[in-house]
């Protein structure tokens, strides 16, 4: 009877761990996603991602636009 009872509370402590790591990993990767959505907005319009932003001035007025509807399109999508 022992036994049966550390094997559930193995099971309980395994589940509550499970379930520690997705709420910790979940916003990790929620953010880690969007990053690299607005880096590849940036760079289809020919902009250089630095420092967390897109710089698009060596490419003309209108990259900066269209980096932000790339973007604003790719939060509607989700």
């Amino acid at each position: 009877m022992k036994e049966a009872a550390g094997e559930a509370n193995l099971t309980v402590v395994a589940i509550i761990l499970i379930g520690v790591i997705a709420a910790v990993v979940t916003p990790i990767i929620t953010s880690m996603m969007s990053n690299t959505s607005k880096k590849a907005c940036c760079t289809n319009v020919g902009g250089v991602w630095t420092g967390g932003t897109c710089n698009t001035t060596k490419v003309g007025g209108s990259a900066a636009a269209e980096y932000t509807t790339c973007v604003n399109e790719s939060k509607a999508n989700r």
